[in-house]
């Protein structure tokens, strides 16, 4: 999705906070910075209907005008994310109920309940109003339904529509006791009125309980988001819908899942690593999003037309860690920036535009921060609009990703039930680990579900994919059968994807391919690690191995397993299978990815870029670009040649990057 024929720079722009005058000052800073893009209503319901039926859209009629008419397109956003105190008021059963009970009240952003039929007609009352009025304005570039769909309920409301959407799920009771395993603990079930949500109990609840209530929430709030989309489709089908996915396991959305309903995937990113991980986090972010995105193509049964996908918000100056709000260090936005859009972003958006006088972001990073236009803040967002522009021809041109890492929202969401056998289990952080390997070591990388088409991925990794149904044994058995490669690591195929355990010995569903029987768990102390032959440590987890065809890679170097398999490889059909049965440290898990990817036939982006020089490359018709991002303290020179598209220089045989520095070159191709 471009704008005006290059990409999308802006964010969230609430006027709604400002005087009339301050409008006027912002748009004329807008200009100034090259933005072309702002996202308008996000949190604007109370000004926007402060009594039920009673709408005001004199204010907003203004903004879009004056937007309009400086060359700003919209983001137009319906604003159910923040109901007004009016609708918690008349609707008090609309309010979200926590498992233990607790109905919480107004006060704070996200105050409903989707399950609640007041409230989805409230919403798509709100949303037929702004569609009605402004499906053809000339500013609406596209619509932004709702804002980080996520509030879980236990209310009545939820009740009543798990239990319907279970029976359509399994059919009848009995499909249900079978797949929740409810003879355990006596839960077995002989009405549909006794199955409730998983509301707070004594002690562990079923997992496939939780597994099915996370499911079934996320598809709850896809239809509360098709039912708006729809409305705003039939008012003007030309201009697309989105909604933006804020990350994290505890998101009860699949974004893979989602990603067929929506024209393009927007994504929300804030990492919260202040070293070089916060670099190690946009790169994963960036393919996330783009992963999501190729599957929502594929199903929509366009293979050919590139993935669409957007960073719709993020920090420009800070970085938020554990609580504390760390200043992003002079060009550190324009990297993070330049590494979406090297990864396939359609633009650059932010949270926010201006940073407020008061609220509960007040602090929150902003383009125009409190110290107004004269900050090096604002000087550093000029900087990035000028650097956007000159990227327009890049296009969309695919990203060069030979290796595929495996992502299921299921997998997390399963892994996180407290009976497992270690507190430290988290699918998101061991693809994350995978992922930085790999990052680190150059190679592109594409993130996939279970049962994406593998075409053109020489190395698929799967990192702790706890649960793998039939088909997705298959899939992988397939790939390598058929010449691929594959690297599992521990905790994958052990469950099928009801979240029971596969018997016989783990990893179930892929034991035939990885040539191993994994005969017991020996999950490790926070803290801990066990060495490993040749060097290295494993860390979180370690497993008895039995070989079952499979040759030794690595060995456990004492204790209790000392001598035994800890990481193996095994020769399948035409491919070859790895599996690690602990997490190796970095370097190590480093040097294991590399010699998996070479043999697979996969070299890094830019084999020459020195560590800490991130490399990613597209390709065109009859061109190529490569990015080069410094993430270094230091200069740095990298082997290339080409134009740099941000300075207009020809390199002829090597970039010379500054400390913090870019270049995006456009490559000749023979």
């Amino acid at each position: 999705m471009r704008c005006d024929g290059g990409l999308r720079y802006g964010g969230d722009y609430n006027p709604e906070q400002w005087p009339v005058e301050v409008w006027r000052e912002d748009v004329a800073l807008m200009r100034r910075a090259r933005v072309n893009l702002v996202t308008v209503g996000v949190f604007a319901w109370s000004r926007l209907e402060p009594e039920p039926g009673r709408h005001t859209f004199d204010w907003l009629d203004q903004v879009l005008d004056l937007l309009h008419d400086n060359g700003i397109r919209v983001a137009l956003a319906t604003p159910t994310a923040s109901p007004p105190p009016w609708f918690s008021l008349a609707h008090p059963d609309a309010l979200p109920v926590t498992a233990d009970g607790v109905r919480l009240h107004h006060g704070s952003r996200d105050t409903y309940c989707a399950a609640a039929p007041a409230y989805r007609a409230a919403a798509r009352q709100i949303a037929a109003a702004l569609a009605d009025r402004y499906a053809h304005h000339p500013a609406l570039a596209l619509w932004h339904v709702h804002n980080e769909y996520g509030t879980t309920c236990h209310c009545a409301h939820t009740a009543r529509a798990f239990r319907r959407w279970l029976a359509e799920r399994h059919g009848d009771l009995d499909t249900l006791n079978a797949a929740w395993s409810t003879s355990f603990w006596s839960q077995h079930y002989t009405d549909w009125a006794q199955v409730d949500t998983p509301r707070a109990t004594q002690y562990l609840a079923n997992p496939g309980h939780l597994l099915d209530f996370r499911r079934f929430w996320s598809d709850t709030l896809l239809a509360a988001y098709a039912e708006q989309r729809d409305l705003l489709r039939a008012a003007n089908p030309t201009v697309p819908v989105t909604t933006n996915h804020v990350l994290g396991d505890w998101v009860p959305v699949d974004p893979g899942r989602w990603a067929a309903e929506v024209d393009l995937v927007a994504i929300d990113h804030y990492p919260d690593a202040v070293d070089g991980g916060a670099e190690e986090q946009t790169a994963l972010a960036a393919d996330l999003a783009r992963g999501w995105a190729r599957h929502g193509v594929r199903r929509a049964g366009s293979p050919d037309r590139p993935a669409a996908w957007l960073l719709m918000e993020s920090a420009p100056n800070q970085i938020h860690t554990g609580g504390r709000m760390h200043t992003k260090e002079p060009g550190r936005m324009a990297r993070h920036s330049l590494s979406h859009v090297a990864r396939g972003s359609r633009g650059v958006m932010f949270f926010q535009w201006r940073a407020p006088a008061g609220g509960a972001e007040r602090f929150h990073s902003a383009l125009v921060p409190h110290a107004g236009p004269d900050s090096r803040v604002f000087r550093e967002a000029i900087h990035l609009g000028e650097m956007l522009e000159r990227l327009s021809e890049v296009g969309d041109a695919p990203v060069d990703a030979p290796v595929a890492i495996a992502w299921d929202a299921a997998s997390g969401w399963a892994l996180g039930h407290p009976g497992m056998p270690s507190p430290w289990l988290d699918h998101h952080a061991e693809v994350a680990a995978a992922h930085r390997a790999l990052w680190r070591a150059g190679f592109g990388c594409d993130i996939v579900l279970p049962g994406d088409p593998l075409d053109g991925h020489r190395l698929l990794v799967l990192p702790a994919l706890y649960l793998a149904s039939d088909a997705t044994g298959d899939w992988v058995r397939q790939h390598v059968h058929g010449g691929g490669h594959v690297a599992v690591t521990w905790l994958s195929g052990v469950a099928d994807d009801h979240a029971r355990v596969r018997l016989g010995g783990h990893p179930g569903a892929f034991r035939d391919v990885l040539g191993v029987r994994v005969e017991e768990f020996h999950p490790l102390a926070d803290g801990t690690t066990v060495p490993l032959s040749g060097g290295g440590t494993g860390r979180l987890w370690a497993e008895t191995v039995r070989l079952a065809g499979a040759e030794v890679v690595a060995s456990y170097a004492g204790g209790m397993l000392d001598g035994m398999p800890a990481v193996t490889r095994h020769r399948f059909g035409a491919g070859t299978a790895w599996y690690l049965s602990t997490r190796p440290d970095d370097a190590t898990y480093g040097r294991l990815m590399t010699e998996a990817a070479r043999a697979a036939g996969v070299t890094p982006v830019c084999p020459a870029a020195p560590s800490g020089v991130e490399a990613v490359r597209r390709r065109g018709a009859g061109a190529s670009w490569l990015f080069l991002l410094n993430h270094t303290d230091r200069p740095q020179r990298v082997p290339a040649a080409g134009v740099d598209l941000l300075t207009g220089a020809t390199i002829d045989t090597e970039v010379r990057l500054p400390a913090g520095g870019a270049a995006v070159l456009r490559e000749a191709v023979g």
